[in-house]
């Protein structure tokens, strides 16, 4: 079996999610918000089974695109690049099936972890997510993340973000 048939709640999340970051510090001060538009893809070739690629725009112009490429074993995702190392994995305790949670540490900053807890609303248009930022044992930050479905089709949407304009 593959990643479809072993991880049919995180297939549902394939495609494209427009969304709002907004992050925390421990005192629940905002410290920062930005759009995103993600793209989750379940590429039909290669040996990459899972690729998000999360494109960030702040209101003051800056922009940043982050990739994650990800292997995919033992009913998980699993990611180890120049910035983070961890898993995803869905929740089967959730009757529901809509729960999804990784763990991943910054590369590089042992001290750091991070839990992050995905939900799926029942249509597949919604979800909200919410990560826990860990130092030492404690609560450093915690980003809120509120997201749309755009489109199943993520092929024609990497294609007009990574071309480039004549």
């Amino acid at each position: 079996m593959g990643i479809r048939e072993d991880m049919p709640l995180l297939a549902r999340h394939e495609g494209v999610w427009d969304g709002t970051y907004t992050y925390f510090n421990a005192q629940n001060e905002k410290i920062d918000e930005h759009a995103s538009r993600l793209l989750c893809r379940f590429p039909d070739q290669g040996d990459i089974p899972y690729h998000q690629t999360n494109h960030y725009t702040w209101a003051d112009g800056k922009t940043e695109i982050r990739e994650f490429p990800a292997e995919y074993r033992d009913k998980r995702v699993w990611w180890d690049n120049d910035l983070i190392k961890g898993w995803a994995a869905e929740v089967p305790l959730d009757e529901y099936n809509r729960t999804v949670m990784l763990y991943w540490q910054r590369q590089g900053d042992p001290s750091l972890y991070l839990y992050e807890q995905i939900q799926i609303s029942d249509d597949g248009q919604n979800r909200c997510r919410t990560w826990h930022w860990i130092r030492n044992g404690l609560l450093e930050t915690r980003t809120a993340i509120q997201e749309v479905f755009v489109t199943k089709d993520w092929r024609s949407i990497d294609a007009e973000m990574g071309a480039v304009p004549a």
